[in-house]
């Protein structure tokens, strides 16, 4: 008999076995390496979109810093005008000191426009302490 007609197919030689393991670690080896591709593009995607959020986030807080940055300076130039103003008053609030105090013998008698303008300047004075309590 002839050793090649005595093998039956349903036994495998050791060639046919030896390619089987082979090619069944190359399709793990081939899988694995998929896997850790896959594994890796998720990971630096997620590395991405963290830095992009990141970048995201600094833009936005920096503009609504600059918002509120402007807002402040526009009530502090607010302020400086209404303290300008008072101050005014209160130079004039002197002069009118200065010149009760010349006519306090006299006949003429300003008290009363005195005190008005101590109203006044005092009113002034307790709101601009409210915006500035505001404002800290």
């Amino acid at each position: 008999m002839d050793r090649s007609t005595e093998l039956s197919p349903s036994h495998p030689t050791r060639q046919t076995a030896s390619k089987n393991k082979r090619s069944v670690r190359m399709f793990l080896i081939l899988w694995i390496i998929i896997i850790a591709i896959g594994v890796f593009a998720a990971y630096s995607y997620s590395n991405y979109l963290k830095q992009q959020m990141v970048v995201e986030m600094k833009t936005y807080t920096n503009e609504q810093l600059t918002a509120v940055k402007q807002e402040y300076q526009l009530q502090m130039k607010d302020i400086g005008s209404e303290i300008a103003a008072i101050q005014e008053q209160v130079k004039t609030f002197n002069e009118l000191l200065t010149f009760t105090k010349d006519n306090a013998g006299n006949t003429s008698d300003n008290s009363n426009q005195l005190y008005t303008e101590l109203r006044e300047v005092k009113k002034q004075l307790d709101t601009l302490q409210k915006k500035m309590d505001l404002l800290k």
